[in-house]
């Protein structure tokens, strides 16, 4: 139905998607209302429901939730976000979608740069053998070592311009063997693509790499309905690996400071142990020909 989608500019629109998941997906009884006798034609809350619980009145929520209202008070995002239960990274992705609404300026932003500095490229060298790469926001894979690149089984059979970790946990074949906890894995991911994207709706590289998903995978499409956004990431992570067996890693997510949103991942295994071995496997498991994409020759 019309009144269903927000009409609003595309970052107003972005947070009524987001209020109308999360409202849909919000249980009278979570909220301490007594659900009356009959069906429901509504999933979760009803508008006027959210709006008595916030405090404010059925029409403002209304025009929020069709992206026409897009300069919520800070005090009405705080009642929304009690009214449904949010948690702190749910608040604050509210309080993000409703500043960019607010100050929306026409037009898609630019394609950062997949450009890797080459200081990057030698730390990634040097934290040999623990498995390393660097990310873009949208989970291109721009950089790796070795171990980086042969920890993802079946990575290297994309070419170097294809390799995305989220194109990778919903498309490859190999992924669903190789991580045990799969359905947590990919839940995550869609929640911190969802959460990117609600910020930066129109840019190209995330729409792009979410429409691909969304026409391929049914699995991406269902969860991206949900609008999860608040992804948990674990401390560690198991692979059932091909080559070495399975393999228990902790894993580290940082942002570099001066690149346009890159991020080096890091997994690491205490030294003496099968896992540590493992790695030392991997570190030399690279196919021929992709030491080439992967690093500059740096002379001694």
């Amino acid at each position: 139905m019309a009144s269903e989608h927000p009409t609003g500019s595309s970052e107003g629109a972005e947070l009524g998607r987001f209020l109308r998941a999360r409202r849909t997906r919000t249980s009278p009884q979570r909220v301490g209302l007594t659900v009356g006798p009959g069906l429901r034609r509504t999933p979760g809350l009803r508008r006027e429901e959210l709006a008595t619980l916030a405090g404010i009145s059925v029409d403002y929520y209304v025009r929020m939730e069709r992206g026409k209202e897009t300069r919520p008070s800070p005090a009405v995002l705080d009642a929304l976000a009690r009214a449904l239960r949010l948690d702190d990274q749910e608040h604050q992705h509210l309080r993000e979608l409703a500043a960019r609404a607010a100050r929306y300026a026409p037009g898609p932003p630019p394609v950062p740069s997949r450009t890797v500095r080459p200081h990057l490229k030698l730390l990634l060298e040097s934290l040999r053998p623990n498995p390393a790469y660097v990310i873009s926001r949208s989970m291109d894979v721009l950089a790796w070592n070795p171990g980086g690149l042969a920890l993802y089984a079946g990575l290297d059979d994309w070419p170097a311009g294809h390799r995305n970790l989220a194109r990778y946990l919903f498309l490859h074949p190999t992924a669903r063997g190789l991580f045990p906890d799969w359905d947590r894995q990919v839940a995550g991911c869609a929640a911190r693509l969802r959460a990117i994207a609600g910020t930066a709706p129109d840019a190209p590289d995330l729409a792009s790499l979410v429409g691909e998903l969304l026409l391929k995978s049914g699995d991406f499409a269902r969860l991206w309905e949900r609008y999860e956004v608040a992804g948990r990431k674990p401390a560690q992570k198991t692979f059932h690996h091909p080559r070495v067996g399975t393999v228990t890693l902790t894993c580290q997510t940082m942002h570099l400071d001066g690149t346009p949103g890159q991020r080096i991942g890091v997994y690491t295994a205490e030294p003496g142990t099968p896992d540590h071995d493992a790695l030392l496997l991997l570190d030399t498991a690279v196919p021929a020909g992709a030491r080439d994409e992967r690093l500059p020759h740096v002379s001694s």
